[in-house]
This record gives structure tokens, sequence and C-alpha cells, in this order.
């Protein structure tokens, strides 16, 4: 049985994390070992769940920027434990991983969800990320649109699979009325209609966007409230935006939630008003659960959000499309219920995690047939030009 090695650096369990054990969970002819850098010990939230699901892991003790010895870390446990093939999730991974495999002759392959440009130093990161790419064996798109954005960063197209994100409808099928409950007793007086949206506080998840719309719905229609699931850097601002507009107790900031699969179902509408994105597990995740989307048509979105079908489609960044197409739904309760019906077909049929495991696993058996991988000398000097290296 041969043996892949996941390398991450994982703050906590969230949308990568499920993806990357969901398809361990469903190679059943692989080996699979996670390994991940420490993050301040933040990496503990999401090995504790792999090893209970009986995948072997490991926390590595050197990190970046200081390469040298993440890389003989790295190699070392690859050596110890006869790792065939080395799967990478992030800049960091990708850089590290793609050194320590170049000696050892084993294939090395990016996974690509998606970049966000939220401040300098992301950027810098991302940077690099684009960079160390064009090196890998293979590079791994959770979408076509975030194809596209590695093909004009430099990787060939010979270079990259398009493999989607899945999801796992099952986790969403023992709903409890007491989780509705939960979500109407949160605001001072009890709604009718709950639109939700999940995600961190960062800009280019378009929470902004999403607060002036509620702010028009809210205007017009008291049956309605709103809420964000997650944090982030934009906490603050959002809160006072949300004041100003006397959306006071109508839109709240519930921060992040790890029972959220409980309250997925109770959920009457989703929104993403994202300005970029990979291929979204919180819209997979509300289709498992039956409920319709309203999305911006943007990066691997309408790879799963039929426009019309299970959701609505609306240009990223419309405050006045956003309040259309959000008003269509919350008055039509059976149109509603037929997307969200359909949303869970699409993803029952597309989406699934032995799916994606099928196509992994052919991919990686197809790496592993051809000669040992000669990266070309570049890459050796990757480490001397990346930002904050010292």
């Amino acid at each position: 049985m041969k043996t892949i090695v996941n390398l991450t650096s994982s703050r906590f369990f969230g949308g990568p994390e499920r993806q990357m054990l969901g398809l361990a969970q469903h190679l059943d002819n692989w080996r699979t070992r996670f390994l991940s850098f420490a993050e301040e010990g933040n990496c503990c939230r999401f090995l504790e769940r792999v090893a209970q699901s009986g995948f072997d892991t490991h926390v590595l003790t050197h990190d970046f920027p200081r390469l040298p010895g993440a890389i003989r870390e790295l190699r070392d446990y690859l050596q110890a434990h006869r790792a065939d093939l080395l799967l990478c999730h992030g800049y960091k991974a990708n850089l590290v991983g793609r050194l320590a495999t170049i000696k050892l002759g084993i294939p090395a392959v990016s996974v690509s969800r998606g970049w966000t440009s939220e401040s300098w130093k992301v950027k810098c990161y991302e940077w690099l990320d684009r960079r160390t790419m064009r090196w890998m064996d293979q590079v791994v798109c959770v979408s076509h649109g975030q194809a596209r954005k590695v093909v004009a960063g430099g990787v060939r197209t010979d270079q990259i699979s398009v493999i989607h994100n899945s999801v796992i409808t099952d986790r969403f099928n023992a709903a409890s009325l007491r989780h509705r409950a939960e979500l109407l007793e949160m605001f001072p007086s009890r709604p009718e209609i709950i639109v939700a949206a999940v995600g961190r506080l960062s800009p280019e998840k378009g929470f902004g966007v999403l607060i002036e719309a509620a702010a028009q719905i809210a205007s017009q229609d008291n049956r309605v409230v709103f809420v964000i699931f997650g944090e982030g850097t934009l906490r603050g601002e959002l809160e006072q935006r949300i004041r100003d507009l006397g959306l006071t107790g109508r839109m709240l900031l519930s921060g992040f939630r790890e029972d959220l699969d409980s309250y997925f179902p109770h959920f009457d509408l989703l929104a993403l008003p994202s300005f970029t994105e990979g291929m979204p597990n919180v819209v997979l995740e509300a289709f498992a659960a039956g409920v319709p989307v309203v999305a911006s048509n943007v990066g691997g979105v309408p790879e799963v959000v039929d426009d019309g079908v299970n959701g609505l489609l609306v240009p990223a960044g419309d405050v006045a499309e956003l309040v259309d197409k959000i008003s269509i739904l919350i008055n039509d309760d059976r149109r509603r219920k037929t997307l969200g019906i359909e949303g869970r077909v699409r993803v029952e049929n597309e989406f699934s995690f032995q799916r994606q495991a099928e196509s992994y696993d052919a991919l990686l058996r197809r790496l592993l047939a051809r000669s040992a991988s000669h990266a070309p000398k570049e890459i050796e000097h990757l480490a001397a030009s990346s930002p904050g290296n010292g």
C-alpha cells in the first residue's frame, strides 16, 4: 500500500481541513499521514480530529521562514515513513514541501484552494505561492475558476488538474428543532426568516455588501433577520456599520462555531457576497442541508450554483442585485424549498467524497507511474528570494 503525506499549516478545523480529512477517509487503497506546522499550538485542533479518525499525525518543530531546519525535518520524516507522495496545502507547505522532495525523488502535489489578497502580508505569501507552484509536479485546483488564476500565475496547463471540493451530506441529516429555536432566540424579536452567511470577517468575503443589502431589506420587511458566523480582522468595522445603519438586533455577528452543522438546516437562505472564491465549502454545505443560496458569480461558484435551478447568482459588489435576489426568495417559500431540494440533489450526484477520491486516486497513480521528478535548479533558489526570509 502506497503512503501519502499531507502537509499543512492548520490553525483550526475549517473548510480546508474538512476536505483533507474527508479525502483521506475515502482513499481506501492508500495509507495517509498528516503533518502540520505548529502554528503556536493551534494545529492541534485539526490533528486531534485526524487522530480520532485513525490517521497518524505529526507536528513539525521547525517553521517558516527559517527554511533549512524545516526542510531537513520534513525530508527525514518522509524518508523514515517511506512516503511515496506529498500533498501540500498552502504557501508554506508548498515551499518547504517542494524543497524537501527534490532529492527524495517523490512527487509533490499542491492543492490550490484560492487566494484572497486581504493584506500586504498575505499578498506577499500569495506571490510566493504562485511562484512555487510552477515547480510542483502537479497542482490540483478546486475549481476551473481557480485553475484559470493558477495558469495566469505562470503554471503550465499540463501541470493542472481540477478536482472539486466535496461534502458529506449525512452531516446534516439529524437536524433538531432545538437548534432552530436557538437560532430564533439569538434575536430580541422572534423572526420568521433567517438569512445566514458564513466565513472569515475579511475584505474578500464581501460582508460589508451584505450589511448594506440587509439594511434595505430590513427597512421593508420586519420578518427577516441576518446572521454572520465567523471571525476576522473586520469584526469591529462591521459591527460599527451595523450600528450606523440601525441594524442592531436585526443583524448579528455570531462568531466562529464548530457546531454549525446543527444550524445549517434551519437557515432559510444562505448569502455568499464574496469578491473572490475558489470553490466555497459553505455553498456545498448549504446545499447538503437543503438550503438555497444567493451568491456572487465569482471563481468556482457558478460551477456548483446553477442560476435559477438551485440558487441565484449576482455580480460581486452589487448591493441592488443582492437586495433584489434575496427579496425574491424570502417572499417565495415554495421556490426556496424547490431550490434547496435541487441543491441537495446536485451535491449528492456531483460533489461526493467518493467521487473526489476516485479522481485523486487516478491522478496520484499516474504521477507515481512517471519517472522520479527532476525539478529545475531554480527551485533551489526560491528560499533566498522569498519574502521575510532571514
